[in-house]
């Protein structure tokens, strides 16, 4: 490593976010480095990480690092979602992050978020969990029930990918989505009592849950808007980011007196310039979290893109010399991180195919990057 990320990091910033340019289950190099990145940056007054997982689930995982509830098992098991609580390097974060905060005063523990809704490309889970937790802290009994139906209606496949069989934009889900947002406002309205009775942790506790089936409700509403395909998946995916980004703005309202947040996610999450990718002879394009968290946030948002050479795993070779990735291998012999303005111009790499899920890097994503985190070749760490 050339540098610490800390050299990226400016007085103002208050989200410094970490990008990988792959999936973590397909090739997992960057989680080490992000433990160890988050560990340096905890002793210049960092107090909170948030991952790319379900942001409700991730709960779980703070309840443990912070106040040591449950087990380290039970954490993994039910605090992620999109199956990263299997990946080693998560679970080394979590068991590390529960030794730095034993015996620590409440206000300097390190916290575990997670910024993402309970959602893939191609299926999204009932919202009753959400709501019923919101009705219940409030004590309200509206009736939800008849207007949810089964659960498999909401969760199966073709509630997403076929608008026909979708629920999302039936007069039930109109009328729960009215209910969800009147919750969410008797929320606000109560907020004095509510946190006298209870706490404001419980409180914002509260909130997580009813925004995300709000957010919920409208992906399903999205997923089922009859237009053309391609707009279609691009709204659905600029949908999940923006939730992503209203996620990210909470947890700073949460975290703004501690500290300063680490945020890691896939480039395309992250990344301030637009995003986009090809599926199915579709062009899908759309604003990522980062571009709409950058806009508000402005220079208290840093981002550093996330690159590589070569991965076994992804049976990614050597990058040819004139290209970005090319033009990286050379300075780092393991892996580093540069300034994006110190990055000569190159060329986009095009010796990736689209199973292995590489996103490589262009002259927009560089110029738009505060730094790049490169590594060479992907090893077990």
């Amino acid at each position: 490593m050339s540098q610490g990320s800390g050299d990226f990091v400016s007085p103002s910033c208050e989200v410094l976010a970490l990008g990988e340019p792959t999936h973590p289950s397909r090739e997992p190099a960057f989680g080490p480095i992000r433990n160890e990145l988050f560990a340096s940056l905890a002793g210049q007054g960092f107090r909170s990480i948030a991952l790319e997982t379900d942001r409700v689930a991730a709960l779980a995982v703070n309840d443990f690092v912070q106040d040591g509830f449950g087990t380290l098992d039970a954490a993994m098991r039910e605090g992620f979602s999109h199956g990263f609580g299997h990946l080693e390097a998560n679970r080394r974060l979590v068991t590390w992050m529960r030794e730095y905060n034993e015996g620590r005063p409440a206000g300097e523990r390190l916290a575990f978020h997670g910024f993402d809704a309970q959602a893939e490309n191609t299926s999204a889970p009932s919202p009753r969990r959400y709501l019923e937790y919101g009705c219940d802290y409030l004590g309200l009994d509206p009736d939800i029930a008849s207007l949810l139906g089964p659960d498999e209606r909401w969760s199966r496949e073709e509630a997403i990918l076929d608008p026909a069989k979708s629920i999302g934009d039936n007069p039930e889900a109109a009328r729960l989505r009215v209910i969800a947002d009147d919750l969410l406002t008797s929320l606000y309205t109560r907020a004095p009592e509510l946190i006298a009775a209870t706490s404001r942790a419980e409180w914002f506790r509260a909130r997580t849950h009813l925004t995300a089936g709000l957010g919920l409700l409208r992906y399903h509403r999205q997923s089922a808007q009859r237009i053309e395909e391609s707009t279609r998946i691009s709204r659905l995916m600029a949908t999940r980011d923006a939730l992503m980004a209203q996620n990210l703005l909470d947890i700073r309202t949460i975290e703004g007196q501690r500290g300063a947040t680490l945020v890691f996610a896939h480039n395309s999450h992250l990344q301030r310039n637009p995003s986009s990718m090809h599926m199915a002879g579709m062009d899908i394009g759309w604003h990522s979290a980062g571009a709409i968290v950058g806009t508000l946030l402005d220079e208290r948002y840093t981002v550093i893109i996330g690159s590589m050479g070569r991965s076994e795993a992804l049976e990614l070779g050597e990058p040819e010399p004139d290209t970005y990735e090319g033009v990286l291998q050379r300075r780092f012999t393991t892996w580093g991180l540069t300034p994006a303005a110190a990055i000569t111009s190159a060329r986009t790499r095009t010796d990736v195919r689209p199973e292995q899920v590489y996103a490589p890097l262009d002259h927009l994503m560089v110029d738009s990057a505060d730094a790049i985190l490169h590594v060479t070749v992907a090893t077990e760490r």
